[in-house]
């Protein structure tokens, strides 16, 4: 009888809040890494870890980590640069190693894209995977993230999913909720409505689903509410615990010692809907105290 082989996982970013995340989930299910970076050193030092150094876009690098893969987790968006970079790197260049994984036969990939692409207006109700996106024009952000997508679903052949997260909580120099936003607030960017929904995930909860997806722990289906479709794009939105702007917010002014500046403009209230990764299997284990907690423990100062 022959043993089974761990499966082989590309994971793009892999020295990032979410990427690094992955890699340990993945590790933690026996799978073996290729941990494609920039920076020689930056991948996790994890058993099963294989670092790879160079740029996901270039056509070689990319044929080179498909070949023999059995999935791909891409994580990587330069969130808050030019528009044109957010273009090429998280839109074009994504695609280049999509296609590549496809070649290859690789079973599926499974991209990090954002609830952030949806209508989230003031009226809007509670929003599934088939809700309304927003037009192109609403920023670079979310025109980028859902050129991505579009990109994504347009490689005829492949399996892939597109897991949609909201904010993404969790310790890391990089963590733009549990660091680089505060360090904004700090400076006085506290104004908001405190009913606002604050829609979140723990980056932990978030790794612990891509890396079942990848490797095959949810299985395909022909109905998207069972599990990815073969050879087309699946959206899934995972979220956690519903929570506003009040809990969050107040929980960074709190720990700064700092007033907020609630207003009362008109703001989305609604949820987003988990059901489908539910259905897939999916449980969070992070609830919304405990996420708050490790917010507020980082940015408390130590005496």
């Amino acid at each position: 009888m022959t043993a089974p082989t761990s499966p082989v996982v590309v994971v793009t970013g892999a020295n990032g809040l979410v990427g690094a995340a992955v890699c340990r989930a993945l590790v933690q299910r026996s799978a073996s890494v290729r941990a494609v970076v920039r920076r020689v050193g930056s991948a996790p030092a994890l058993p099963g870890v294989t670092e790879v150094v160079g740029d996901f876009a270039d056509a070689e690098l990319a044929r080179r980590v498909a070949a023999g893969a059995d999935a791909v987790v891409t994580t990587v968006h330069p969130m808050g640069s030019p528009r044109e970079e957010q273009l090429r790197v998280g839109a074009e260049g994504t695609t280049v190693l999509a296609r590549a994984a496809r070649d290859a036969g690789v079973d599926r990939l499974v991209h990090v894209s954002t609830a952030g692409v949806y209508d989230r207006s003031a009226g809007v109700g509670d929003i599934a995977e088939d809700g309304a996106l927003l037009p192109d024009g609403s920023g670079a952000y979310p025109d980028t993230k859902n050129a991505a997508d579009d990109a994504l679903a347009r490689v005829d052949g492949l399996t892939t999913v597109l897991v949609r997260p909201p904010a993404i909580i969790g310790v890391g120099e990089t963590s733009v909720w549990n660091t680089l936003r505060p360090r904004a607030i700090g400076d006085g960017d506290r104004r908001g409505n405190p009913a606002q929904t604050w829609s979140w995930v723990h980056v932990e909860d978030l790794a612990a689903f891509l890396a079942d997806v990848a490797t095959g722990a949810v299985a395909t289906a022909d109905d998207p509410e069972r599990g990815p479709v073969p050879g087309r794009a699946t959206p899934v939105l995972v979220a956690g615990e519903p929570a506003t702007w009040r809990d969050y917010l107040g929980t960074v002014t709190d720990a700064l010692g700092v007033a907020p500046e609630w207003t009362d403009e008109p703001v989305w209230t609604g949820r987003l809907l988990t059901d489908r990764a539910r259905t897939w299997g999916w449980t969070p284990r992070v609830g919304l105290a405990q996420a708050l907690d490790e917010l507020r423990q980082g940015l408390t100062p130590r005496g």
